[in-house]
């Protein structure tokens, strides 16, 4: 059984017949204790608080059986490990795109043409998430005002709390949704319009630190905790 936020993802599920639903990663719906095995996969590193984070894996917990395991990937803070590159920075996107510029407010980012996962409509945009965010150390650069840095797709991060720009391909725009809108800039004064822009928040995760709020959790133990590709990960058993 999956489930997951995007009505869309859990819409292609039904469509291959297979059984999903929507759902709250903080609120699940099944009941306590009736799970052999959870997987969550870049899930966690989108909630944008240290409590949230926590209480998501508590709620991963929540639906084991005793002796039943989990297994979480979170995006890591670390692209670059044991002196060898992620695929994330191996894979240069070669398209035109990188010399088109993103206009998001009075600054000028590099746009890449995907981002890490492949689910573009879920955005969480907000200029206002300081006030959530904690300094977790990690070689990060604090945040210096009240707008989180956009990250230029594949290149390393310089920060733990971000927003990762998503090129939304061939996509149209729902009223209610704020959006960026990618500019080619010509030799006119004009600049013609192309795709809309959404922005996904994300924390990416320091070593250490998925196994650290894993282990304040009582309820489980941690079997695994190693590094995977440009992700952290943990294997969990409940006691």
């Amino acid at each position: 059984v999956g489930c997951d936020r995007s009505k869309n993802l859990v819409d292609i599920c039904g469509e291959k017949h297979f059984q999903a639903f929507v759902c709250d990663a903080l609120s699940v719906p099944i009941r306590s204790g009736s799970c052999d095995a959870c997987i969550s996969i870049a899930v966690i590193h989108h909630f944008s608080t240290a409590e949230r984070r926590l209480a998501t894996i508590r709620e991963l917990a929540r639906l084991l059986r005793p002796g039943g395991t989990a297994l979480i990937y979170v995006w890591a803070m670390e692209q670059e490990y044991k002196n060898q590159k992620s695929k994330y920075l191996k894979e240069k996107n070669g398209s035109k795109n990188k010399d088109k510029e993103m206009h998001a407010g009075t600054s000028q980012r590099p746009l890449s043409d995907q981002g890490p996962d492949n689910t573009s409509q879920n955005s969480a945009w907000s200029d206002q998430l300081l006030n959530d965010l904690k300094d977790e150390n990690c070689g990060a650069k604090p945040v210096a005002d009240f707008r989180l840095p956009v990250h230029t797709n594949r290149t390393s991060f310089h920060s733990q709390d971000l927003l990762v720009p998503w090129h939304l391909k061939g996509g149209t725009k729902k009223k209610e949704e704020s959006v960026d809108t990618v500019l080619v800039q010509g030799d006119s004064k004009e600049s013609q319009e192309l795709s809309p822009v959404f922005h996904r928040y994300y924390h990416v995760f320091c070593e250490g630190e998925l196994e650290a709020v894993c282990r304040s959790l009582d309820c489980v133990r941690v079997q695994k905790s190693y590094y995977d590709q440009g992700n952290w990960c943990v294997i969990l058993e409940k006691l």
